[in-house]
């Protein structure tokens, strides 16, 4: 049961974007999936470091550098907790959950993976956790199995298992799917890979701002996410590894403060988490992830979870009302995701018509065309939930869905 104490009007109120109207209709944000709002903590706390704090870190004498470096790694050290490492030096700050996944794909893939070894995906998998893969596949010659699901989106754990062998050096998997909101058995496909031996990289992007995750506890050799969908700022991004994989993965990048010692003849690198953070980062991004952080840690992670819940299933119900509805995706576990598609209309049209009554919802493939060819469609409508949305939220999509059938009727 949710929290008497979570107050959704004050939640809200600490977003200024709700304040405004679009088309003359009250904003009824769908997209957090996409992209989460900004509380105006984060946005405070990015305008003051601008505003009075700003110079670059690590590397100035002066007192405005110093006080910004120990502030940009204190908020190294807030993610750290957040996610249960070991060590600071397992906590590397990059320009995206991307970039992450790039960084190990191109350092420990590129060091450890050889022709006749295997890596696994799943059928749930984001672009970015797939490209990357397909790219050092194409020069190193192994090979990429994926892991099926059926036709609700649940991840078939036992199809998994038969994949697993001694070859499989790799899995790489979705923690929840962005397209569908399956919540994958993430314990027990980390335990059977390491049971081969394998290594996994977690792709935590959907799963950091509905649910507490312990790396840990989870025992992840990689975890990834992004500051902006935890409703934090673009352009940073996290990558957890064990310190032991770190330690013997080579420079991604070569520039300043990754360096020791730089001559023509030869560069030494610096000590983690340093050595994979190469030039100027995005200071004032990690400072806003920080406040983001701070600020779900505030509402409660196991307070936002069942808000989040109790929306879905009442959205689950609630869409049912309306004529011609495929749902695409109802797993048995779930995020706060409806997919779906109508008979009466394109999810171009669905998207087109809900934005002129305020209604922002993602349509088309979600960067996971492989579901999208699973389910043999070419696109979905997408609503997905965040700690602001509410009941009436859904009751405007529901109506404007009405409004879709009308409209093409």
């Amino acid at each position: 049961m949710k929290s008497h104490n979570y107050n959704i009007d004050e939640i809200r109120s600490d977003f200024p974007i709700f304040q405004q109207e679009i088309y003359g209709k009250p904003l009824t944000f769908l997209d957090t999936a996409a992209s989460a709002q900004k509380p105006q903590k984060v946005i405070d706390a990015i305008s003051a470091c601008y505003s009075n704090e700003y110079a670059n870190i690590h590397r100035g004498g002066y007192l405005l550098s110093q006080e910004l470096t120990a502030k940009y790694e204190a908020s190294r050290k807030t993610v750290q907790d957040h996610i249960g490492a070991k060590s600071h030096k397992e906590v590397i700050l990059l320009r995206g959950a991307t970039e992450a996944i790039n960084l190990v794909a191109q350092t420990w893939g590129r060091q450890n993976l050889v022709e006749g070894d295997e890596v696994i995906l799943s059928q749930l998998e984001h672009h970015s956790n797939i490209v990357p893969w397909q790219i050092l596949r194409d020069e190193k010659n192994f090979e990429i199995k994926v892991s099926p699901i059926d036709e609700k989106g649940n991840f078939l754990l036992d199809e998994y298992e038969k994949l697993l062998s001694e070859k499989t050096k790799l899995v790489a998997i979705t923690h929840i799917s962005n397209a569908l909101g399956t919540i994958t058995p993430i314990n027990e496909i980390i335990k059977m890979a390491h049971k081969v031996g394998a290594k996994v990289l977690v792709d935590g992007c959907q799963a950091l701002s509905h649910m507490e995750v312990d790396v840990v506890g989870l025992d992840a050799d990689f975890y990834v996410f992004s500051g902006h969908k935890i409703y934090g700022p673009t352009g940073v991004g996290v990558l957890y590894g064990k310190q032991e994989l770190l330690d013997v993965m080579p420079p991604y990048q070569g520039g300043g403060d990754m360096i020791r010692s730089v001559t023509f003849e030869k560069t030494t690198f610096n000590d983690l988490p340093h050595k994979f953070e190469a030039g100027t980062p995005n200071i004032v991004g990690g400072i806003g992830l920080s406040a983001a952080i701070d600020y779900i840690k505030d509402v409660g992670l196991q307070n936002i979870h069942d808000h989040e819940q109790e929306l879905l299933n009442y959205g689950l119900e609630k869409i049912k009302e309306v004529n011609g509805i495929e749902m695409r995706g109802q797993a048995e576990n779930m995020a706060g995701i409806l997919s779906f598609t109508m008979k009466s209309a394109h999810p171009h049209d669905i998207g087109t018509i809900l934005d002129q009554d305020g209604i922002a919802i993602r349509t088309g493939h979600h960067c996971a065309q492989p579901i999208m060819d699973f389910m043999d469609v070419p696109a979905t409508a997408r609503a997905s939930f965040g700690l602001y949305n509410t009941k009436e939220d859904v009751d405007r999509l529901v109506d404007g869905l009405h409004k879709v059938n009308r409209i093409f009727a």
